[in-house]
């Protein structure tokens, strides 16, 4: 039975990598491997065929006959792994509403008075600071699909406009990977409480500026950013375009965001009831603003809370759902014992893992790597089962930064470079050819100077 768990969730994770040759939303696969998996351990556990241990260490069997408390552990330790799990998912949701809310006033647009060199290679260097910036506040893949949107009225040729979009990838992982709030793996780790707002930034910061510059400084000397770019007329009818509400709703979204770390500090309440706080004071003033003069009734919909809501993309929120419940339950499961002590199976896989590679800094690098061929949020799920180091642990930054610029080196190795792919079609071989090999020099250069400041500076 224990081999029957793992089957599936091999078989799962397989499925999921596989996403887009076989035309299934991998939110499908994620559900049906974390039901299933918790569905053969409950089995597995009432007839006795295997343990369970929880958070705490705690061992419950009932090998030796049924016991009322070892039942009841059981159900406790999966009320207490939905709880984390329902942590991040109203975070995310919370989020995603506040997003889509200044995407409906047409927020964004603001953005667009400062994309107005002729220079190729400013515009390259403003795209870069924007995707940086942005992808830490909003998180890196709303931060990529809306760039992505902009460079397309911007950039007239296809030809150089891919070019720019592989760049606008690696700058706005790089970004995410520094903030809390900038990619789904930071925000895991930040509310699972590995790393704490100011720990991260403070480590991960420098390292992620590399990651984005290095590329970018290379790139600017490359024969696709020389010269003057061919743009579109600037955009007709501006601000027709653009809402009363609009510059009121980017900055009171953006700045909502920005406040959940301060929450969390301020009352030390999970990240969760910060972000819930923040989706309320803008619901509201979303609900008494005007994006028109003498806006009638019956159009208010066009610009309500309730449509954001309708335009957020469930199928992700039940995808990270059915990640984490898979991994919960490779988490819960007792494989095998440690110097006499029983141990789940993440645990297990870990002491194996340290045990082949001795070298902790090694073993994230090549983490890092493969979160560009498999999804970075279960590798991350699994190393916080995996690994006890304490809050704010060197390796949790490492983590935090490889598993969220890792992703850079494939173009679908990472939510950026799947919406960056879909929306531009950029073919994969192009991508592997032309960016790949700045993403990995980005990649390795803050993975270095991140060695080199946890070694001699924090040391």
């Amino acid at each position: 039975m224990t081999s029957l768990v793992i089957v599936i969730f091999v078989l799962g994770y397989l499925t999921i990598t596989l996403e887009h040759p076989l035309k299934l939303d991998k939110a499908v696969p994620a559900l049906l491997m974390g039901t299933l998996m918790w569905a053969i351990l409950s089995i597995g556990f009432n007839y006795g065929w295997f343990d369970i241990i929880n958070y705490k260490g705690d061992v419950f069997s009932l090998i030796e006959g049924e016991s009322a408390q070892d039942a009841y552990g059981f159900k406790r330790n999966l009320m207490h792994h939905f709880s984390e799990i329902g942590e991040i998912l109203f975070f995310l949701l919370g989020a995603m509403t506040i997003v889509e809310i200044i995407d409906l006033h047409r927020g964004f647009g603001i953005i667009k008075k400062v994309i107005q060199p002729k220079s190729k290679r400013k515009l390259l260097w403003i795209m870069g600071i924007l995707a940086f910036v942005l992808s830490a506040i909003i998180d890196n893949l709303t931060a990529t699909i809306i760039l992505m949107t902009l460079l397309r009225k911007i950039v007239a040729r296809k030809q150089y406009r891919i070019w720019y979009a592989g760049l606008i990838v690696i700058a706005a992982n790089a970004g995410g990977a520094w903030s809390p709030i900038g990619d789904v793996t930071t925000t895991m780790l930040w509310i699972g409480g590995k790393v704490t707002a100011l720990g991260l930034s403070e480590y991960v910061i420098v390292p992620s500026i590399l990651c984005f510059i290095v590329p970018f400084f290379i790139a600017s000397r490359m024969k696709a950013f020389k010269g003057k770019a061919i743009r579109k007329e600037l955009i007709v009818h501006e601000d027709m375009e653009r809402l009363l509400s609009s510059k009121t709703m980017l900055y009171v979204g953006l700045s909502a965001i920005v406040f959940v770390p301060i929450f969390k500090g301020i009352t030390g309440l999970p990240p969760y009831l910060g972000m819930m706080f923040s989706l309320g004071v803008v619901w509201l003033v979303s609900e008494y603003i005007q994006p028109v003069k003498n806006l009638p009734k019956r159009q208010k919909y066009l610009y309500s809370t309730h449509r954001a809501l309708s335009k957020i993309e469930f199928s992700s929120i039940l995808f990270f759902l059915g990640i984490l419940l898979a991994v919960a339950a490779l988490q819960s499961m007792v494989f095998g014992d440690i110097e006499g002590v029983q141990v789940g199976t993440l645990r297990y896989a870990a002491e194996s893992i340290s045990n082949t590679i001795p070298n902790m800094d090694v073993v994230v690098i090549l983490l890092g790597a493969l979160s560009s061929l498999i999804d970075n949020v279960p590798m991350v799920a699994a190393t916080m089962g995996m690994y006890t180091f304490e809050v704010d642990s060197p390796i949790w930054h490492f983590i935090a930064y490889s598993a969220g610029t890792g992703g850079s080196l494939l173009i679908i190795g990472s939510a950026a470079g799947v919406a960056a792919m879909g929306i531009e079609k950029i073919d994969f071989i192009w991508y592997l050819k032309k960016i790949s090999w700045l993403a990995l020099i980005g990649f390795l250069s803050g993975g270095l100077v991140f060695i080199f400041i946890e070694k001699f500076l924090y040391s």
